[in-house]
């Protein structure tokens, strides 16, 4: 059945419908969209729609969107302060519910943007001659974005790719075409990780002759390389995996900080050699906050003081050699720091790699970071990986050893081990944690508090004794109560009340 909207021809009444963020407020009668009409008119207009694209993506960037996984896991602890901030994610017990915050906000600010990219795709070829060059281009962001997003939607929702039950795993829905009155049901993990590549395809053939540099703002053949190292990791295609990371690392385009004063440009001020895709920000726009681990305040007493919510385990502060560069730049005990009425200082260690641009604060900092979802570290330790399992150590050892060597670690063999702590070494914060765990099919035991942090912490079996299976059910998040309740079609994960 052919889908009928009502058209507003303006430019300004198109861009307004691939900013809006709630389809479920309005009535159909008032979505601008008809999907014969020329929703591209102008270069002007052309501009505004594949900036709006880009603002889509950036709205589901770090913030919230990394935070409520990477607590979810072993690598940091809750305080005795976090005011119950990410609780039910963090103690996945009883109050993780379908209803938790911050799974209802990744599933709709992913649909949300999900929507703006099926509209443009279908859009980008209705142009004038004199646009079609352009569109494409954009039409291949687009792509590029739809099939970024349904990655992160799979990790979240579906379970880990495993090629004998895929076929029957249910993941997310798959929206390619806009249409508000569709309820549609959950698709495969199989029918997901195929359309993921089928936009990867179609987004290499359209980036193709878009170079990538160090801090680009916008999809580029190197983003979409990245991207389709990170899937093929996914499905264990290692040789593709381990191809794709070195399509990107054998550009020489992109260098990993080896200094102090490379870490800060990379960590504090944005200006580092390492993203493939460095998300726009500027503080008139701001962009999402990390600040759960340092809430930086002013204080009449201290000055400045930390007061944050979560702090790093043992596990993350043990795993650092002495004078690796990341432990420098990225956790910090000289800072005062406030908790339970009492000031303490140089007793653990507060995760500071998100502690925020100045540039982008017009006080203190603020957790606020250019976000960076795709960095040449990545593609080392993809590279690394996937090669060990390909059966090449020898590679896997070399790509290990450049990663460790800039960052003045230890240089290691190539074994399963080194390789893992490594992820949790250079990842740790970003988001990958959860993903890696159920990539590799282990879960963790506990969440054993660093010295000095007797006192800090939450204890008992959801805070620092968490023990969390490979086959616990939580590594799915649970499909949002308020979208069960408008779509019928949507079968809950196992182990979540499906009365909610």
């Amino acid at each position: 059945m052919k889908r009928i909207f009502t058209y507003i021809i303006s430019a300004v009444a198109s861009v307004s419908l691939l900013a809006s963020c709630d389809l479920d407020i309005y009535p159909i009668s008032s979505i601008a969209y008809d999907e014969d009409a020329q929703l591209i008119q102008t270069a002007a207009n052309l501009t505004a729609l594949e900036n709006g694209l880009l603002q889509s993506y950036r709205t589901y960037q770090m913030g919230e969107f990394t935070i409520a996984s990477e607590v979810e896991m072993d690598c940091f602890n809750a305080t005795i302060d976090y005011g119950n901030n990410y609780g039910g994610i963090h103690k996945t017990d009883y109050n993780f519910t379908s209803s938790d915050y911050y799974v209802e906000d990744y599933w709709s600010y992913s649909y949300s943007a999900i929507k703006n990219y099926n509209i443009f795709i279908a859009s980008a070829d209705n142009v004038s001659d004199d646009l079609k060059e352009a569109a494409a281009v954009a039409k291949g962001e687009a792509y590029f974005l739809r099939a970024a997003t349904y990655l992160n939607l799979a990790r979240h929702f579906g379970k880990a790719y495993k090629a004998a039950s895929a076929g029957t795993d249910l993941c997310v829905p798959l929206v390619l075409v806009y249409d508000q009155a569709e309820k549609p049901a959950r698709a495969t993990v199989q029918a997901v990780y195929e359309q993921i590549k089928a936009d990867l395809d179609q987004a290499a053939t359209l980036l193709a002759g878009v170079k990538g540099e160090p801090r680009k703002d916008r999809p580029s053949i190197d983003a979409v390389n990245a991207l389709y190292a990170r899937y093929y990791l996914d499905i264990a295609d290692y040789k593709n995996a381990a191809a794709f990371a070195h399509k990107v690392i054998d550009t020489n385009a992109y260098t990993l900080a080896a200094t102090a004063e490379a870490m800060t440009a990379e960590y504090v001020n944005d200006e580092g050699t390492e993203p493939i895709y460095q998300v726009h920000a500027r503080l008139a726009e701001g962009t999402n906050a990390n600040v759960a681990y340092t809430y930086y305040q002013a204080d009449d007493t201290k000055g400045k003081i930390f007061r944050p919510y979560f702090i790093p385990t043992k596990t993350v502060i043990d795993a650092y050699d002495a004078g690796d560069l990341r432990f420098g730049a990225w956790f910090d005990n000289k800072e005062w720091v406030l908790m339970n009425g009492s000031f303490v200082q140089g007793q653990f260690y507060v995760f500071t790699k998100y502690w925020g641009n100045p540039a982008l604060t017009s006080n203190l900092r603020n957790g606020r970071q250019a976000p960076k979802p795709f960095m040449i570290g990545e593609q080392y330790l993809i590279a690394a990986e996937a090669e060990l399992a390909a059966g090449n150590a020898a590679a896997a050892k070399a790509d290990l050893n450049v990663l460790q060597a800039a960052r003045a670690a230890t240089q290691t063999e190539a074994t399963v081990d080194n390789i893992r702590k490594e992820w949790l070494r250079e990842t740790v914060g970003e988001g990958y944690r959860m993903t890696c765990l159920k990539r590799w099919g282990i879960g963790y035991n506990k969440r054993p508090m660093q010295t000095g942090a007797e006192n800090i912490v939450n204890t008992g079996d959801v805070f620092d004794g968490k023990v969390f299976k490979a086959d616990d059910y939580h590594f799915q998040w649970p499909i949002p109560s308020h979208e069960r309740k408008i779509n019928k079609n949507l079968v809950q994960n196992d182990g979540y009340d499906i009365s909610e």
